[in-house]
């Protein structure tokens, strides 16, 4: 059995460390001594993990995920979780489907081990654009992810920012759904940037640009774009007045990049001086981080749901946030049975 990984396993700290929240209702709390109250993470994003850990005062939960030299996982929960209201962490990102399977396992096992409440905490829910019939014979991944994640034994889920809210309905258990847009927002409002533009890149995310605009005080703009092929869009025409004014693109994730970059040579060709882009989820895959170096936005801001490739912690332009005070308060208010909405108002 070749041995990939242990969740109870230091790290060594990343070259680029997340900006942490500033937010005094979202700051570290003491330490405490709950035996019923645990924490769990697959290998996706242990890093953020220690983060909300170190936020809640609690010490990692210990597990043991490992895979037989055919790539086979194997997992084993290292400690007693009897009666325990349990959250396994795992963000479903680059290898997607090798992180979700370790997710299932490490649900299933706590399950038999008889946990009384499991919560999956996915900061990244991956299988989220393939939502819908949009071709013939093609499955709806997003509703069956749901189901295997049910069927492991999650008796709720937290997520951050799904690509479409409406995929809560998917889900046949609660699924309370966090926002980095706080945590964006402190941030762009430090900057103060002058005469700010929010930008929505598409027609679909325009309600979650209003809502950043509204914070911002800032108007809004949106970009028309056809989708010619998977990931691949064209831009047509920008939908507001950018002139002169200092854009802030806005989306959920930034996969290959080629949207962003087209977005924002869309806007710096109808007048726009300076262009920035945000989102909650850094995916850059195949050559997302050489498009964004030789793009013309100034700085492109993420938040640290998935862990950045060694090649994107090189990029001065890429500035990481961490949204592990939001995570862990989330997971508090669940563990207290008190509101998770009152941590956007």
């Amino acid at each position: 059995m070749a041995t990939v990984a242990t969740t109870t396993a230091e790290k060594t700290t990343a070259e680029k460390k997340p900006v942490t929240d500033e937010k005094p209702e979202r700051k570290q709390q003491r330490a405490r001594v709950d035996d019923r109250f645990k924490v769990f993470c697959g290998t996706a994003n242990e890093a953020l993990c220690d983060e909300v850990c170190h936020f809640l005062g609690l010490t990692r939960g210990q597990a043991l995920v490992t895979r037989f030299n055919d790539g086979e996982a194997y997992v084993q929960i290292q400690e007693n979780v009897r009666g325990a209201d349990v959250f396994v962490m795992q963000p479903t990102c680059q290898p997607v489907d090798m992180h979700l399977m370790e997710l299932l396992l490490m649900m299933d096992a706590l399950k038999r081990a008889s946990a009384r409440r499991i919560t999956a905490v996915i900061p990244y829910y991956g299988y989220a654009r393939q939502d819908r019939k949009d071709k013939p014979r093609v499955p709806i991944s997003s509703k069956l992810v749901a189901d295997l994640l049910t069927t492991a034994g999650a008796d709720r889920a937290l997520v951050v920012d799904l690509h479409a809210p409406q995929l809560q309905g998917f889900f046949n258990i609660p699924v309370d759904h966090l926002f980095a847009s706080p945590v964006l927002v402190d941030y762009f409002k430090k900057l103060n940037l002058p005469n700010l533009t929010v930008v929505s890149p598409d027609a679909g995310g325009v309600e979650r640009a209003r809502f950043f605009a509204k914070k911002m005080d800032a108007a809004l703009a949106i970009v028309d774009k056809r989708r010619v092929e998977m990931n691949v869009a064209e831009v047509m025409n920008v939908i507001g007045d950018v002139r002169g004014r200092t854009c802030l693109i806005i989306d959920d994730l930034i996969d290959t990049g080629g949207t962003l970059v087209k977005v924002a040579q869309a806007l710096l060709e109808n007048g726009a001086s300076t262009v920035y882009a945000c989102c909650s989820h850094p995916v850059l895959s195949g050559a997302a981080v050489e498009n964004l170096v030789n793009s013309p936005i100034t700085e492109v801001v993420v938040t640290n749901t998935i862990p950045l490739s060694e090649a994107a912690r090189q990029v001065p332009k890429i500035k990481v946030l961490s949204i592990a005070g939001l995570i862990g308060r989330a997971i508090q208010s669940i563990h207290e049975e008190t509101s998770v909405s009152r941590l956007f108002n």
